[in-house]
C-alpha cells in the first residue's frame, strides 16, 4: 500500500508521477533495470486493476497524488529529476474541473517547484493536441497556439504546452513529450482506452475474431484509419535519453514517425498468434465519431537532431514482441 509521506529523504531521488498507470509504470521498471531504485512513485494507488503495474517495483516512497504536492514542496532539495507522466488521459472525459485540476493546475505546481528548486522536468504532452492535423504534426513551438484539439483532454494538454512556452521562469531543463499512440505491456487496466493490440488479443481469445471501427470519412476505407503507433519500450528509451543527455529544452514529438493502419495492427496481432485474420467492422461510437483523428504521424526530426539514435521498433517488431513476450504469458 502507499506509504505515509516522510518529511525528509536521505539522498537524491527521481519522481515518477502516474506510476500506477501504463507508460509511467513501464518507465519505472526500466529505471529500476538501469539501477535507479531511489524512486518516488506518485498516483492514486487505490485501483485494484493497476496493482500489478507497481507492486513489484523498487522504490523509496509511494505517495498518493493528493499528498504529493505539499510533500514535493517540502522535499524538493532531495529530488534529482521529475518524470511527470500522470494525467487524466480519457479522451472522452467531459468534466472540465477534473482536467483543470489534474492536467493543468497539478502540472503548473510541479513546474513551479521544479523551477524554484532547479530540477529538470519531463512532462507528458500528447498527439491529441494536433487535432485533425490542420497544421501538420511538427513539434514547432510557434504552432502551439494555433492547434485545434478535438476533445477536452487534448485541449488540456495543449493549454499546458502553451502555458509552458511563455514562462519566463523555467526548470533548468524541461521537456514536453508529445506521446502518439502508445501500445505495450502494462496497459491491461485501461479498458476502452487500451490499444487495439490488446483489444484484438482479447477478442481473439474470446471470439476468434476482431471488430474494428468502420470509417465515417470519405477519404478512408474501413480499417484504414492511420495512426502513429509507438511501442512503450521505445517511449521509455526516449525518456531515459532526455534524462541522461539533457538536450535543448522544449516540446518534442514521441512517435515512431510512421503512420500505419488499424487493419495492419489487428492483422499483425493475429499473425503473432499464428492465426489467419478474422476482421469485421462496426460503427464508430457516436460519442467519439465527430472527434476522431483519421491520421497522425509524428515528425521526429527534432528529437533525432537532438542526438537520439536509439531507434524505434517497426510495427511488426513491436506487436510481435508485445504479443509473444507479454500478452501470451500474462493474460
Amino acid at each position: 500500500m502507499p506509504s505515509t509521506p516522510k518529511s525528509t529523504v536521505c539522498s537524491k531521488m527521481i519522481i515518477v508521477t502516474g506510476a500506477a498507470g501504463f507508460i509511467a509504470s513501464y518507465l519505472a521498471e526500466r529505471l529500476n533495470a538501469a539501477g535507479h531504485t531511489n524512486l518516488i512513485l506518485v498516483d492514486d494507488f487505490s485501483t485494484e486493476a493497476k496493482k500489478r503495474n507497481w507492486t513489484k517495483l523498487q522504490f523509496e516512497q509511494c505517495l498518493d497524488r493528493e499528498a504529493f504536492l505539499p510533500w514535493f514542496a517540502e522535499n524538493s532539495k532531495f529530488i534529482d529529476f521529475v518524470f511527470h507522466l500522470g494525467a487524466r488521459t480519457d479522451t472522452t472525459e467531459k468534466n472540465q474541473a477534473i482536467l483543470d485540476h489534474l492536467n493543468l493546475a497539478f502540472s503548473k505546481t510541479i513546474w513551479e517547484i521544479c523551477t524554484t528548486a532547479q530540477i529538470p522536468l519531463v512532462y507528458a504532452s500528447s498527439a491529441a493536441t494536433y487535432g485533425l492535423g490542420e497544421f501538420g504534426y511538427k513539434d514547432d513551438h510557434s504552432l502551439s497556439k494555433s492547434l485545434q484539439p478535438l476533445n477536452l483532454y487534448g485541449q488540456s494538454k495543449n493549454d499546458f504546452d502553451v502555458w509552458a512556452l511563455v514562462q519566463k521562469s523555467t526548470p533548468p531543463q524541461w521537456y514536453g513529450l508529445k506521446f502518439f499512440n502508445v501500445y505495450g505491456p502494462k496497459e491491461y487496466h485501461k479498458g476502452r482506452m487500451a490499444s487495439v493490440v490488446l483489444h484484438t488479443y482479447k477478442q481473439i481469445k474470446e471470439k476468434g475474431a476482431m471488430q474494428l471501427f468502420r470509417s465515417h470519412h470519405p477519404n478512408y476505407k474501413d480499417g484504414e484509419q492511420l495512426r502513429d503507433f509507438v511501442y512503450v519500450k521505445d517511449v521509455a528509451k526516449v525518456c531515459q535519453f532526455v534524462q541522461t543527455q539533457l538536450p535543448q529544452s522544449g516540446i518534442y514529438n514521441l512517435g515512431s514517425g510512421k503512420a500505419r493502419t488499424f487493419y495492419d495492427l489487428a492483422c499483425l496481432t493475429f499473425e503473432a498468434l499464428g492465426l489467419a485474420p478474422q476482421i469485421t467492422f462496426i460503427d464508430t461510437p457516436i460519442d467519439i465519431r465527430d472527434k476522431y483523428q483519421y491520421f497522425t504521424q509524428a515528425d521526429m526530426s527534432k528529437l533525432l537532431a537532438a542526438g537520439y539514435n536509439g531507434g524505434f521498433h517497426t510495427l511488426e517488431q513491436g506487436v510481435s514482441d508485445y504479443v509473444k513476450e507479454h500478452l501470451t504469458k500474462e493474460l
